[in-house]
């Protein structure tokens, strides 16, 4: 039985910026006061970080690149925003010493994860939680109401017109064009996706019948693009497309309020922070400091926002020598510290995470070490 427990409260997002009660180890960083404190730990390491994966994390990234570099003027991180699947795999082939993924390890990952981390393995820590926004390009239409069995049947390609009788009964008095669906999705494999379609399979059973993946679905005929960029600009420029992406990246889209219960809910950060308000650890076959969580898709919770995607950073639980480990420690509790959170959020629009789960990931990053 793994040491360390979520709970229902554990797991809550907070839409406001909470302090910092814990800092690394190592002396690779100093919060600066006695008993701790909520700024961003001030540390003096050098070198440079690597990392690549998910594009959702890109405006949140670019914004911590530039915070904790300003703290560290000898220390530089580079990440390359590839999308979740080739992140993790960079990581788990040593190509790079961090890996940023909209899903975490699976057990197979995991497992492969001990050759080059120790027996230990690698460990998920959430950094970044945002609703995942159903985006579309409708002229006139900014706002649309839709339940998930809609959504799945719009992205499957059985609803293919914009003035369906499907769409037309959740919003009445929308004047909706006769304008053909064009359904846009990521041609990488991508954490979005398999959020995106883990609630398409939890919400609505019936309709998306395809296995939970990072991959789009290869018999469903659609537009791709590489990325969220990718996704966004497609859709911008194509009138009548709709797809799915990170909220950050939406622009001047359309976006949609999906059905939860008897109500149809908008993404935003309090929304986000609801849905993972029920988000459940994952204990099974995991190191005890590992914070991996389950989301509960088809939650009927009021004002929760299912389609949300907590957005991971992966460390090794050893690295070969402390140069690495004091770098890898000093930018994880920056990351999570309330000064990198706020940073992210004033960037890309997410959701800060709670203390209590600040606190559990300080404890995670602390563990981190040399290899013997």
């Amino acid at each position: 039985m793994k040491a360390l427990r979520f709970g229902r409260a554990a797991a809550v997002i907070s839409v406001a910026a909470l302090a910092l009660t814990a800092c690394g180890s190592d002396n690779a960083v100093d919060s600066g006061t006695e008993g701790g404190s909520s700024a961003a730990p001030e540390s003096t390491v050098s070198g440079t970080l690597t990392g690549a994966g998910a594009s959702s994390q890109q405006a949140a990234m670019t914004a911590w690149q530039a915070g904790f570099e300003g703290l560290n003027p000898e220390a530089t991180v580079q990440y390359s925003p590839d999308g979740s699947g080739a992140g993790r795999e960079a990581f788990l082939a040593q190509g790079v010493q961090f890996a940023g993924s909209d899903a975490y390890l699976d057990d197979e990952e995991y497992e492969a994860s001990k050759e080059i981390c120790g027996p230990d393995g690698a460990i998920n820590i959430p950094a970044y939680v945002s609703p995942i926004a159903v985006a579309f390009n409708v002229p006139g239409v900014e706002e649309l109401n839709l339940d998930a069995a809609t959504i799945a049947s719009i992205f499957k390609g059985e609803v293919s017109n914009w003035n369906d009788e499907a769409i037309a009964a959740q919003n009445e008095g929308v004047e909706l064009p006769d304008l053909p669906i064009t359904v846009v999705h990521r041609a990488d494999e991508s954490g979005t996706t398999e959020n995106f379609v883990e609630y398409l399979a939890a919400a609505a059973p019936e309709q998306w019948t395809y296995e939970v993946s990072g991959d789009w679905p290869a018999d469903i005929v659609a537009e791709n693009a590489q990325g969220t960029n990718g996704v966004v600009s497609t859709t911008s420029s194509t009138e009548g497309a709709i797809t799915y992406t990170d909220a950050s990246a939406v622009g001047d889209l359309g976006q949609a309020l999906v059905k939860v219960g008897e109500e149809y809910v908008a993404l935003s950060p309090e929304a986000a922070s609801r849905a993972v308000e029920v988000a459940t650890p994952v204990d099974e076959g995991r190191n005890d400091v590992d914070m991996s969580l389950d989301l509960e898709r088809d939650t009927t919770e009021s004002g929760a926002y299912p389609i949300v995607l907590i957005s991971y950073h992966l460390y090794c639980t050893t690295y070969e020598d402390q140069e690495t480990v004091d770098l890898v420690k000093a930018f994880g509790s920056y990351v999570i510290s309330e000064e990198g959170q706020q940073d992210a959020a004033d960037s890309a629009g997410n959701a800060p995470i709670s203390e209590t789960l600040r606190e559990q990931a300080q404890e995670a990053i602390d563990s981190i070490q040399v290899a013997s």
